[in-house]
């Protein structure tokens, strides 16, 4: 192989890393930035209030709907401050889980049309009794005179989206878009939402506000995260680092003359429309076709990539169904589709909204990036907050969300509580680089000098709310990958005390059933430690652990 110089690392996952390796000296802007301080310099100053009530005494209810939960908000109008609950809010969703708890979601409006990031979630026990209600509720949109009447056409904004965003001209996916009203920077604007996707050398999964009144775009970012008639089969294969697999494939009841062709497509699990691994052939773009080839052994160098994708997603799936009853990455059997072999030594892995894609690496900072299950579990743990909490990818919830797929991959690859350990060639591990991040010791691995004004001068990542990088939108979506690793930190603080089973439990409580969009630390803090409360017990070791662990990397508050 022609040697490279050792390059610095891009962002990986919705990407997994941001930033390059060496520190610079460099005066610190800021120390001891509390997290209320930081959650009210972002997001707040939009109107967005924040709540998170514990009824101490719960409030029975004839039932536990929506209309139940919206006759507790309208009884109760000064304690949350929503002055007309049924006519500002809508119901999103409405779920009950395994403790016999409801739980409904509400979406605030504004003559009907969403207001984007301010959910009220009102969470009732098994006898009806409302014992909490969180979220965030958007007060000065509340209270606006707006005309929620669009003065321009959807396809005249996703044509300003995509040129805002230089989406190529051909799309794998098309774009989406639905209106919204979107609080910015002080001002509140009736906009098209715009998704739009695509792969390539720079793939995208942006999301674009365009004005709907003006079509000018008020805001963009980048979300990247970083078959009929077949028949199920078992084969085998080698992975990227010689390990033996197991799969489960396919193959259709038909044979040419060399033999029969077999596909890894997985269709042995009920309920599941299948977990299917893609081959894109090296390129930037496009759809690929299914991994197949004829005979089930699939041991060739170039189809170890593909086997490691499709035995690692199966495990992340059967993790997810074992340990919280979850049914693929929606909750409801989507299929699970990843694809391999793109572009030519990409040093990513990501989460685009839909699936996951793997690049092969340049051999000399990573290996082909399926290799590592932390890794699958990463991606794959994107796709769930997609469809649970969807924390917003931007500022502290975008680390939140970030952290989450970290300590997630490190529950499933439960040998250690390092993420990308198996994925670092050896001239990365020769220089020092052995994992992506550790949740153990964060400081271990320095950041992008960019970053580095940011901090406490140290240069490293954070292990403590006292190194804290406030960063602007333009560097790291504000401190995304950076700052996930305060929250890695404490989960791995907490599950020190209790074990990786139940700090799973509690984390992934907290993340589908109390977290919203805007969740920022703060509110992550009451989220865990209620989930804590309600699956063990108020004052249980499990709590207090939980706490612990937010309290010494300084989340108090």
């Amino acid at each position: 192989m022609k040697k490279k110089r050792l390059l610095p690392a891009v962002v990986l996952s919705t990407a997994m890393l941001a930033g390059t390796f060496a520190p610079l000296p460099a005066e610190a802007v800021h120390t001891n930035v509390s997290t209320e301080a930081i959650a009210q310099k972002h997001g707040l100053d939009n109107g967005n209030k924040p709540m998170f009530v514990i009824e101490k005494q719960a409030e029975k209810q004839h039932a536990s709907n929506a209309a139940a939960a919206l006759d507790h908000l309208e009884k109760n109008t000064n304690k949350y401050k929503i002055k007309n609950p049924k006519a500002s809010l809508l119901e999103k969703k409405t779920e009950k889980d395994e403790l016999g708890m409801t739980h409904v979601r509400l979406q605030q409006s504004k003559n009907g049309i969403p207001v984007e990031g301010s959910e009220v979630i009102v969470h009732f026990n098994e006898n009806n009794g409302v014992t909490a209600v969180n979220g965030e509720f958007n007060t000065v949109v509340d209270k606006a005179e707006m005309d929620t009447d669009p003065s321009i056409t959807q396809s005249l904004a996703l044509a300003a989206a995509k040129q805002a965003v230089k989406a190529p001209k051909k799309l794998e996916y098309q774009p989406t878009s639905e209106l919204v009203v979107y609080p910015f920077e002080g001002d509140s604007y009736l906009a098209y939402k715009v998704n739009v996707n695509f792969m390539g050398e720079k793939p995208g999964n942006w999301f674009v506000y365009v004005n709907a009144q003006t079509n000018e775009v008020i805001d963009q970012y980048n979300a990247l995260m970083h078959a009929d008639g077949f028949l199920p089969a078992e084969g085998s294969g080698l992975g990227v680092l010689d390990d033996h697999r197991k799969l489960h494939v396919s193959h259709k009841n038909e044979k040419n003359r060399e033999g029969t062709k077999f596909y890894l497509s997985d269709y042995s699990h009920n309920n599941l429309d299948g977990i299917h691994t893609y081959d894109l052939a090296n390129q930037w773009g496009g759809t690929g076709e299914v991994h197949s080839k004829i005979g089930s052994a699939w041991k060739d160098d170039y189809d170890r990539p593909a086997v490691d994708a499709h035995y690692n997603s199966e495990k992340v799936y059967e993790y997810y169904l074992e340990e919280h009853d979850r049914n693929s990455i929606d909750g409801e059997g989507m299929a699970i589709v990843s694809k391999v072999h793109f572009g030519e030594d990409y040093n990513n892995a990501f989460w685009n909204g839909r699936e996951m894609t793997y690049g092969d690496g340049d051999g000399e900072f990573f290996i082909p990036l399926s290799a590592g299950l932390d890794v699958a579990a990463h991606e794959m743990t994107h796709g769930v907050i997609t469809h649970s909490g969807g924390l917003k990818y931007r500022n502290q919830s975008g680390a939140l969300n970030e952290a989450f797929a970290d300590i997630f991959g490190a529950l499933v690859d439960e040998d250690d509580w390092e993420v990308g350990e198996d994925i670092m060639a050896d001239p990365a591990k020769e220089s020092g680089r052995t994992s992506l991040r550790s949740l153990s010791d964060p400081s271990k691995y320095p950041v992008g000098a960019d970053y580095v004004p940011y901090g406490d001068g140290s240069g490293m990542y954070p292990s403590h709310m006292d190194e804290y990088y406030d960063l602007p939108l333009n560097l790291d979506n504000g401190g995304v990958h950076i700052n996930s690793s305060i929250i890695n930190h404490a989960a791995y603080l907490t599950g020190g005390q209790i074990g990786k089973e139940k700090l799973g439990q509690i984390y992934y409580r907290a993340l589908t059933v109390y977290f919203t969009p805007d969740t920022n630390f703060s509110q992550a803090r009451q989220a865990l430690i209620q989930s804590a409360v309600d699956l063990y017990g108020e004052s249980s070791e499990e709590a207090l652990a939980t706490e612990d662990g937010l309290n010494q990397v300084g989340i108090t508050e």
